[in-house]
């Protein structure tokens, strides 16, 4: 059985308080970690605030070591991807995908390591500055915390913590306490990759303690968090003025216009929307389907998803995996009960598979008001909705709190222009998944699925850095 320890300081540590990890789909325990306290993470801290002080990495010192780790992460894929799927849940096939894409992102931060730049303002256009120069530099803020979730754990981390080492800065790292393994590899491979020891510090407990104690320090000059719409109001309260950028819940809707092959678009919706048992913001959740196709659209979707291989997410065949607790699995459950209680109709699924797996399943007559439309599931439930004027899909699709990624499928170019410039959300993907993420794209959300910026390399460089005028007189 493994032992996560916590890298405060310089050290890898252990404490007296351990906590359990689980393997998510037996359900036995396969680790524990090292529980870190609120005066360890006021150290960590201090720690980082220190090193930032005495360690200024130049731009191409930044950019040799976030390659090397990216070696490094493709050296160790295997023993990441274990981590990620025994801890995480995820299936064998899509860990092994997480690390490498976790590489790209490596490689990215790296190249805008060498390209940060502030910009030159035009002073003497002003009448009576003509003996000015003005100019602007970029300046890392100093110590950025981050919060991450379980889902798609490395991925989410490298997005925010390879731009913030390419920024300049140090990082406090607290992943989620359901899977923390992928953190202590990737703190190791940091470190192996030459950033300075205390320019990363790897905490390890749960939000109300060491999450807690994190936002409340004022040391911390940038925050990142990607979690529930709850937790990041509670995040926002917390850290008041500093900055931070939150990426939050969603509930992603897609058009299904009567022009397409109904056939590829309904196994388009089924492999997206299962995609990590459904634990993805931005997967597809309401499906809004031209009436004229609905019934060839939930057919083809039914036989789809009765075909899906659900269990062992170490099963070379399995292509849904486990929720992340027995809880979610009940939530789920109750929420499909309550749909189908209310008027809704079951297409396919649901029901528990285990007690830790749940069934792809597919409902349609539901209503807005259901929970399963309404709020962010996250689970392999999709409901699909009828709609006769595309104005009306439209709307019903705005029709919700959330704004990360809609989609729309129809050749009609005027139709998908239209989508585009009316759906509210932060991405719009057109003959495609909700679910669709390029590396290097600006990725965020609007309305109550995230703030303070959006995710790419170069966004979040910008973000985690200060700009600073400089005003010469001559």
């Amino acid at each position: 059985m493994r032992l996560h320890k916590m890298y405060v300081n310089g050290e890898w540590r252990d404490s007296l308080e351990r906590t359990p990890v689980y393997h998510k789909y037996t359900g036995e325990v396969c680790a524990q970690f090292a529980v870190t306290s609120a005066a360890m993470v006021e150290e960590a801290v201090a720690a980082a605030k220190q090193s930032f002080r005495e360690n200024k990495l130049t731009p191409t010192e930044r950019y040799r070591i976030l390659n090397r780790v990216a070696e490094l992460l493709a050296e160790e894929q295997e023993d990441m991807a274990n981590l990620i799927c025994h801890e995480a849940g995820r299936c064998m096939g899509d860990s092994r995908w997480e690390v490498m894409r976790t590489v790209t992102s490596f490689q990215l931060a790296a190249e805008e390591a060498r390209r940060i730049k502030g910009q030159v303002i035009a002073a003497e256009g002003m009448e009576g500055f003509e003996n000015k120069i003005c100019y602007t530099i970029r300046k890392p803020v100093g110590i950025v915390g981050i919060i991450m979730p379980f889902n798609v754990p490395l991925v989410l981390t490298a997005n925010k913590l390879a731009p913030a080492i390419a920024a300049g800065n140090a990082v406090v790292l607290k992943p989620a306490s359901v899977c923390p393994g992928y953190g202590v590899k990737l703190v190791e491979i940091l470190l192996k990759a030459g950033l300075p020891e205390n320019h990363i510090q790897l905490i390890l407990g749960s939000g109300p303690v060491t999450g807690e104690a994190l936002l409340k320090n004022e040391d911390i000059g940038f925050y990142c968090f990607t979690g529930s719409m709850a937790m990041g109001e509670h995040v926002r309260n917390t850290v008041g003025l500093r900055k931070c950028s939150m990426d939050l819940g969603n509930s992603g809707a897609v058009i299904i216009h009567k022009d397409i092959d109904v056939k590829a678009v309904a196994e388009n919706m089924g492999a997206s929307g299962y995609m990590n048992a459904g634990q993805l913001c931005f997967r597809p959740q309401r499906l809004y389907v031209q009436r004229d196709i609905v019934d060839e659209f939930l057919a083809c979707l039914k036989t789809y998803t009765e075909q899906v291989v659900a269990g062992d997410p170490e099963a070379a065949e399995t292509t849904v995996g486990p929720l992340i607790s027995e809880a979610d699995v009940d939530r789920v459950d109750s929420w499909v009960k309550e749909a189908v209680a209310g008027g809704a109709k079951l297409v396919a699924g649901g029901g528990k598979i285990t007690s830790r797996v749940y069934a792809p399943t597919v409902l349609t007559d539901v209503t807005p008001d259901m929970r399963v439309v309404k709020d962010e599931v996250f689970a392999p439930v999709l409901s699909v909705v009828p709609y006769d004027s595309f104005d009306e899909a439209i709307d019903a699709a705005n029709d919700t709190i959330y704004g990360l990624h809609h989609a729309v499928f129809t050749k009609d170019i005027n139709l998908a222009m239209k989508a585009a410039d009316r759906l509210e959300a932060g991405g719009i993907v057109i003959n495609d998944s909700t679910a669709v993420h390029i590396p290097n794209m600006p990725f965020g959300g609007i309305k109550k699925s995230g703030a303070g910026g959006s995710e790419s390399p170069s966004i979040c460089i910008e973000e985690m850095t200060d700009e600073k005028t400089v005003i010469i007189s001559l």
